[in-house]
């Protein structure tokens, strides 16, 4: 058995382990096997899908189709992930669902530190109601559960977040701290027994035990003349002071509740009419907010194809960085998951400064000779990689060649820009003193 095979078995066995524990819900322990099966082979089509579906169990679409689009690349027919990704792209209301859920989840990550644990709470409570598999939104729920000393609700949610993954750590974590608070709040302070509940007095070798209420009532009826006096005063005390003020307050208070119950209704009604409002403003908006859905998974989907092209180019060796940079200027970074975003900063780190360098080199040359339209095509891709490149000769020299083409629109907007970034430097004065000859010319042309 050769190296490759070693490789590719030791990658299956992984698979293997990653398939069992996804089946037993030990989503932590599958991820962690089939990373190291795509370790041993990257290539890997099954172990690849069925971490995106590991991924989209967890709430985490956007690591899921990263994996899926990877694996579109490496085997683009008869592979279970064109179906994947097709679903999601075709389900374009529950994409936008999930896309706000996570996004309402950044805010709660926001609330929290600062603080705002209302404010939190009723945002999760949303977010774990339109995304139920979102396993961090129910941990973070639980642990603010726990912070307000809620523990029944948030052994709930950490029940639920175990079910999508039963070997979490975190949530293990939090189910033990939780036994703990649960232990010290079951502790309740015995109470304290009266010492006297009974009397106890000897006739002879016998013992007899009398309750002590007898002894209560005995002595009561010494007191009887003297407690009728008594009571006759502080009957009257009763009235004068208690009863008469009770009846006022009573006859207030009965005021205040239907004040209160007449605000009630109008808040009611109200909040019927708003809602009512605001389901009329969403019947409206339904097609509108379906379109831009369907067209942002559709970017998403874009922009993920694009990077993985680009990765390709760059792995392969055949393809100059200026070509590989063009694709990764096809790619929106924010449309991204926190892997994609790390790949892509990945390879612009290392195609760019190349890319800006040649592109640069040739724009100027083209320039030089006044080839404008090829020395605009050429800088404005530099601008777009590194604004800043050659501490704003590319937005100079970019603004310089509109100018001289006729466009003096654009001329202006890029020498503006130099001001704004750089300015202090060198090419910030040129670009005064010519954006200086346009505004001349154009008050030349307006007097003619």
């Amino acid at each position: 058995m050769d190296y490759t095979e070693k490789v590719i078995r030791q990658s299956n066995v992984w698979y293997n382990d990653g398939l069992k524990k996804a089946q037993m819900r030990d989503m932590s322990g599958a991820i962690l096997s089939l990373r190291q099966s795509l370790q041993y082979n990257g290539e890997n089509i099954a172990a690849r899908n069925l971490l995106g579906l590991v991924y989209y169990g967890q709430g985490e679409v956007a690591e899921a189709l990263v994996e899926w689009i990877i694996s579109k690349n490496l085997q683009p027919r008869e592979n279970l992930a064109n179906g994947f990704i097709r679903r999601i792209q075709n389900s374009a209301k529950e994409l936008d669902k999930i896309n706000q859920a996570v996004k309402k989840y950044n805010q709660c990550l926001i609330y929290c530190e600062r603080r705002n644990e209302k404010l939190a709470l009723t945002d999760l409570k949303q977010v774990v109601a339109a995304h139920p598999s979102f396993l961090k939104a129910h941990q973070l729920l639980a642990l603010l559960y726990m912070h307000t000393e809620e523990y029944k609700k948030a052994k709930k949610q950490l029940q639920r977040a175990r079910k999508l993954d039963t070997t979490n750590e975190i949530t293990l974590r939090y189910l033990h701290e939780l036994s703990k608070f649960q232990g010290k709040q079951g502790k309740t302070p015995k109470k304290r027994r009266k010492k006297k509940e009974a009397i106890e007095y000897h006739v002879g070798n016998d013992t007899i035990i009398q309750p002590a209420q007898r002894m209560a009532k005995e002595l009561a009826g010494k007191f009887t003349v003297m407690n009728i006096v008594l009571g006759i005063g502080i009957g009257a005390a009763v009235v004068w002071f208690l009863i008469v003020p009770a009846v006022e307050e009573s006859r207030t208070d009965e005021r205040n509740r239907q004040m209160i119950e007449y605000s009630e209704r109008i808040n009611a009604m109200e909040a019927q009419i708003s809602a009512q409002t605001r389901a009329l403003d969403g019947y409206r908006s339904d097609s509108a907010d379906s379109e831009a859905a369907v067209q942002n998974a559709a970017g998403t989907a874009d922009s993920y194809e694009n990077l993985m092209l680009a990765s390709e180019q760059y792995s392969s060796g055949n393809y100059s960085e200026d070509l590989i940079a063009d694709t990764l200027l096809n790619v929106n970074r924010e449309s991204l998951g926190e892997g994609g975003k790390a790949r892509y900063d990945e390879l612009t780190s290392s195609v760019f400064p190349e890319a800006c360098s040649m592109l640069y080199e040739s724009g100027n040359a083209s320039y030089e000779v006044a080839n404008y339209e090829t020395a605009i095509n050429n800088l404005s891709r530099v601008v777009r990689m590194d604004e800043s490149y050659d501490n704003g000769g590319a937005l100079l020299h970019l603004g310089l060649a509109y100018m001289y083409s006729g466009d003096a629109q654009s001329a202006t907007a890029y020498l503006k820009r130099i001001n704004e970034l750089l300015p202090d430097s060198d090419n910030a004065a040129e670009a005064k003193t010519n954006l200086a000859a346009i505004a001349e010319a154009a008050a030349g042309s307006a007097e003619e």
